[in-house]
């Protein structure tokens, strides 16, 4: 019985395979969203009861999407965005721009990830 081999994959394709080297992981959304507010809300000088009592949110909710835990809803994301006296598009722009300054060991750095995060900013 003949063998059957693969083709060689094309030369700018990057083997997916088990011994293939690893890309570094990208970043997720809710994390480097977290990481902002953080950042805007201790600029602000303010404890996250206040932040949360303005947004109509706990406390405890503010912390979890803070810290990454949790994945908010476009309008938890506003209203916090709102309570911290910025847009949804100002907040986008601070997440996107976070990411892009991002260390290469973080963030992708190919043209569809940089246009990604272009187009979200």
């Amino acid at each position: 019985m003949a063998e059957i081999t693969r083709p060689p994959a094309p030369a700018d394709e990057t083997p997916h395979g088990p011994g293939a080297p690893r890309r570094p992981a990208e970043p997720l959304w809710r994390d480097a969203l977290g990481r902002c507010l953080r950042r805007l809300r201790v600029e602000r000088g303010e404890i996250l009861v206040e932040t949360a009592r303005r947004a109509g949110i706990s406390p405890q909710y503010l912390s979890e999407i803070e810290r990454g835990v949790k994945e908010p809803s476009s309008e938890m994301i506003a209203a916090v965005a709102g309570a911290l006296d910025l847009t949804l598009a100002d907040l986008t722009f601070e997440v996107a721009r976070s990411l892009l300054a991002a260390p290469a060991a973080t963030a992708p750095a190919g043209p569809t990830c940089q246009a990604a995060y272009a187009l979200a900013a």
